[in-house]
């Protein structure tokens, strides 16, 4: 399946971590050229530095010169891992409400979609990145991703492996989605670059994070006061999430319905989003429709990513 972009140049970065497999980024490039795609690389290399893809100042740098391009309406990272945190307070934020774009990735890159959502109204795409998915491309994730992509709406977003959903909490919301990685999001908290909540159709997802971590970051989030006026509530997979057979503890949906079981508004888990490569995208900025009922639920866009696409 071909994205068919309007705007066939997107911006490539690095701003977390480095790419774990170069064989692997090098046949993502690839596949994304023969999309017809031109790719704005201001590094073309990303030398590991620590667990970082080179020093703040070079990704900054890299991150801002794309920001400052009038000519791109996307920004695709190589990957996650670790690092976005170190360049929020560095970001040209004034530069990026003039030229909005789309910033795809997830996980660690979650910092810089909540960010610039926060401050510069940028949309965000949670999904498939160059180095890690786009080696090995999956029609299944790439429709609805395409067709986010090139401004669609009435887009679905429901599962693409064919899993089911698990209603927690029947109801409607139609309001804008934010989210991504709790854990990163929850890293967030009390600083300038944390969005409002309030109203949002909440989405999350973590790997290798224990239940009592889980917990603990939900707890803060409610803590903080951001689960009290969501308008909804869609809850990904948690990975890795499994406790030592030695140690006393809860599972993950037991802790997922402590927080949210009550809620006075739709939640729904199980959803086919997280880190795993078949996965459904899921839009930051833009409205949509959750609807949870018993049996199921449905996640659709009513609005555009970005109105330019």
């Amino acid at each position: 399946m071909q994205l068919a972009l309007k705007n066939p140049r997107i911006g490539i970065a690095a701003p977390a971590g480095p790419p774990l497999d170069g064989r692997r980024l090098a046949q993502g490039l690839r596949n994304l050229e023969a999309q017809g795609l031109t790719l704005i690389r201001p590094r073309e290399t990303y030398p590991t530095h620590g667990f970082l893809a080179g020093d703040d100042c070079a990704r900054l740098e890299e991150f801002n010169a794309l920001i400052a391009r009038p000519d791109l309406d996307v920004i695709l990272c190589v990957r996650g891992g670790y690092g976005a945190l170190r360049l929020l307070d560095g970001l040209d934020y004034e530069t990026a409400k003039r030229y909005p774009k789309v910033l795809v990735g997830y996980s660690d890159i979650t910092a810089l979609q909540l960010a610039l959502h926060r401050r510069a109204g940028w949309p965000g795409l949670s999904g498939a990145m160059a180095a890690v998915e786009w080696p090995e491309p999956d029609d299944r994730w790439l429709e609805p991703y395409a067709r986010l992509l090139r401004g669609e709406t009435e887009v679905s977003l429901g599962p693409v492996d064919g899993s089911v959903p698990v209603p927690v909490v029947d109801g409607q919301a139609e309001a804008p989605l934010i989210g991504g990685n709790l854990a990163t999001m929850t890293r967030l908290v009390g600083t300038p670059y944390m969005p409002n909540l309030a109203g949002s159709i909440l989405f999350l997802e973590d790997v290798g994070e224990l239940p009592y971590r889980i917990d603990a970051l939900l707890a803060q989030l409610r803590l903080a006061g951001h689960l009290d006026n969501l308008a909804g509530a869609v809850l990904g997979q948690f990975t890795d999430a499994e406790s030592p057979a030695d140690r006393p503890s809860f599972t993950v949906e037991e802790v997922l319905d402590h927080y949210f079981r009550g809620a006075p508004y739709p939640v729904v888990r199980n959803w086919n989003y997280g880190h795993f490569p078949l996965k459904a995208p899921l839009p930051i900025g833009p409205r949509a429709r959750l609807t949870v009922r018993e049996g199921g639920a449905s996640l659709t866009t009513l609005e555009p990513l970005l109105p330019s696409l």
